[in-house]
């Protein structure tokens, strides 16, 4: 005789008397013990089913214009507006390219690729400005720091790992990675050593700037899901590189001097002089793909970066505003994390520029501006909350006697 469905588990077949909890459906129960260990299965297997899904990127009809990539920048980004400008057209450009397939007819015209290049100090927002790019358009993002990277075979990790870390954020979707935004930090630390091309291996610059070139061009390649060298027998996974924007930045320490050189000028020394209406003050702005040649990107991998633009230095207007008007400023964060706990955190207004002027003087850029709050913030994060006081007031005095109390200035010179 059939049991009825309401009397035992319809996945393990236990009676009611035997389970803790029977769940009643439509056609059939199921146990507690079934309902945990199916649980434990989807928490397993989400990531494979999201990557299966495929992760929802902006489509050919939501792509924003330029003028609303610059808009969504300037909510998280201060300053900068030429360097946006050309990041903005350079992203519509690419995602252009990329969807002309699904919206147009195949002309026979190839729109070729629009990876970009970024010259400014640290600090100034080339990480931040790729990050918000990325956000905007919800495709995978991953950053990377070019120093790392070496010829395979050395001690290193090999180029394809870069394609590793944006398949992992597009949660293994290839198709959602081929479509991504990758960022190579410190690209100017694989500079070669010398302006000849090298008779001796560079395994950490040249070597690797050679092995940047098909994957920025576009190639297929074979990427090993968790990394070639530690998991040599793993099957790889084919991603073509055609569509991925790479975005790449550095310091380019010294090259002002490559850029002073150039433009017949002289920017110290007793005869020093400057030609009319350039501004000596920022020599980069007037960078070229001539001076990073000089400086030591081989000439193959500044063909594969066509659009370069600059980030200017900030200076304390603009570091006054990033610690307070964008959407994620430090300051917001700060009063967001005090509120958590009821409290009402205030920061008098010399307090501003104290901050400011002490990461000028450190030259420590819009990073150093949260280490410096941090450090003021340190003792008050660690009392208050268990105090039970309401409201929080920031003066120039404590925070100048916090800052100095942390040895905050001792730790930078170090």
């Amino acid at each position: 005789m059939a049991k009825q469905t309401g009397d035992h588990c319809s996945l393990c077949g236990r009676p009611r008397k035997d389970v803790n909890l029977l769940i009643e459906g439509l056609d059939g129960c199921i146990c507690d013990s079934c309902s945990l260990q199916a649980a434990d299965i989807v928490k397993e297997n989400v990531k494979d089913i999201k990557g299966k899904a495929g992760t929802k990127i902006v489509t050919a009809d939501e792509l924003p214009t330029p003028k609303g990539i610059k808009a969504a920048l300037d909510e998280y980004v201060i300053g900068q507006d030429s360097a946006k400008k050309v990041l903005s057209v350079a992203v519509y450009n690419h995602y252009k390219r990329v969807f002309q397939e699904e919206k147009f007819e195949d002309d026979g015209v190839e729109i070729e690729k629009s990876n970009i290049i970024m010259v400014g100090p640290t600090g100034t927002g080339k990480t931040l400005l790729a990050r918000t790019i990325a956000k905007l358009l919800h495709v995978p993002f991953t950053i990377v720091d070019a120093t790392v990277f070496t010829e395979a075979g050395y001690v290193g990790e090999d180029i394809e790992s870069i394609l590793t870390r944006l398949l992992h954020d597009a949660d293994m979707d290839v198709e959602a990675t081929e479509k991504g935004i990758v960022f190579i930090d410190e690209i100017d630390k694989i500079a070669r050593k010398s302006a000849n091309p090298s008779i001796t291996r560079d395994v950490n610059g040249e070597g690797v700037q050679q092995g940047l070139l098909k994957m920025l061009e576009g190639s297929t390649v074979n990427v090993p899901p968790n990394g070639g060298r530690k998991h040599p027998e793993a099957k790889m996974i084919q991603v073509d590189t055609k569509n991925i924007l790479f975005i790449c930045g550095g310091a380019f320490d010294g090259l002002e001097r490559v850029i002073s050189k150039r433009m017949n000028t002289r920017a110290v020394g007793y005869s020093s002089y400057m030609k009319q209406d350039i501004d000596r003050e920022n020599l980069l702005k007037y960078v070229n793909h001539s001076d990073l040649r000089s400086f030591g990107l081989i000439p193959e991998l500044i063909g594969r970066l066509p659009i370069l633009t600059y980030l200017e230095p900030l200076d304390k207007k603009v570091l006054r505003n990033i610690l307070t008007e964008p959407k994620n400023s430090i300051v917001k964060q700060y009063k967001k994390l005090f509120s958590l706990d009821g409290i009402n955190l205030i920061f008098e207004d010399d307090v501003y520029d104290y901050i400011v002027d002490q990461a000028l003087v450190h030259k420590l850029g819009a990073r150093g501006l949260r280490s410096i709050v941090e450090s003021i913030m340190m003792e008050a994060m660690f009392e208050i909350p268990s105090t039970g006081e309401k409201e929080l007031r920031i003066s120039y005095d404590y925070a100048k006697q916090m800052l100095e109390k942390s040895n905050f200035e001792n730790m930078i010179t170090t």
